[in-house]
């Protein structure tokens, strides 16, 4: 898994760095795990624009992914490694010994061929999932619930993953990718591993265009606006500055949005780093 960077052959190229998809086996997604996808254009049920420089960029199909990994006993063979529009992570299609196809989101050094399981008595290898109360402690872990049976919503992105530094009753200590340490119960499922395209972050895109086939439109700095359309527009040439803040007013560089009276407060032991 790596990034290959271009010879300019135009400006474009210049600085461009892509992935080499030396990891990605298959060129088609499996036809019974994918379904349409549609585009807003960041517009809402009654056609106004609700969020702005969302729009364009290249058609998708939606891979259905397993984040709830709840064929427990039953054993899985990588059948692929496959690239995802929808995510920064590779994907790996599964063939259950139950004739059942499904995707998950891949981890570093999953290979095609090998077979994964999960559940209480898995063994903790890469791409197994098992509980937290059973992985050993220091286990590198991703794709982490929240709450049992909810499914993964934690350590999803290319390259993250968390650790078990603790357990105690029913809570297990996890230090999180953002540096936050907090609590999650033991009940919750967790999947062995970093996740997968790690040189994601990379990439360099080198031309505008490439925003626009994901989607992004160009976006306008506040202090370029005039003072009706954002706080800190307006002034005399390129005046720029005054308090940072959103065009909402809402201060930002370090001030804090979270509820002080957060009811999931008390899970955290300690907060991210700043």
């Amino acid at each position: 898994m790596g990034v290959r960077k271009l010879k300019p052959m135009t400006p474009g190229q210049r600085f461009k760095v892509v992935n080499d998809f030396v990891a990605v086996t298959a060129a088609k997604p499996e036809k019974s795990l994918v379904v349409g996808k549609s585009r807003s254009g960041g517009r809402n049920n009654s056609g106004r624009m609700t969020m702005r420089y969302v729009g364009g960029g290249h058609k998708k199909a939606y891979r259905v992914i397993d984040f709830k990994r709840d064929k427990h006993g039953i054993p899985a063979i990588v059948k692929s490694i496959e690239y995802d529009p929808n995510r920064t992570a590779f994907i790996a299609l599964l063939f259950y010994a139950d004739g059942e196809k499904r995707y998950i989101v891949a981890p570093n050094g999953l290979q095609v061929g090998q077979t994964i399981v999960s559940g209480k008595d898995a063994a903790p290898e890469v791409g197994n999932a098992l509980f937290l109360s059973d992985l050993p402690m220091g286990t590198v872990i991703s794709c982490i619930e929240m709450r049992p049976g909810q499914g993964a919503i934690m350590a999803r992105s290319a390259g993250t993953f968390a650790q078990i530094v603790a357990r105690e009753g029913k809570y297990a200590t996890i230090k999180m990718p953002s540096g936050e340490i907090r609590m999650i119960l033991v009940t919750c499922l967790a999947t062995i591993g970093v996740v997968s395209n790690s040189d994601h972050a990379l990439q360099v895109s080198g031309k505008a265009g490439r925003s626009r086939w994901l989607g992004r439109r160009p976006r306008v700095r506040g202090v370029a606006m005039n003072p009706v359309d954002h706080p800190m527009g307006g002034g005399e040439g390129r005046a720029s500055g005054g308090h940072p803040r959103s065009r909402n007013s809402i201060p930002s560089k370090g001030y804090k949005t979270r509820d002080k009276k957060k009811a999931s407060n008390k899970y955290i032991v300690e907060r991210r780093k700043k």
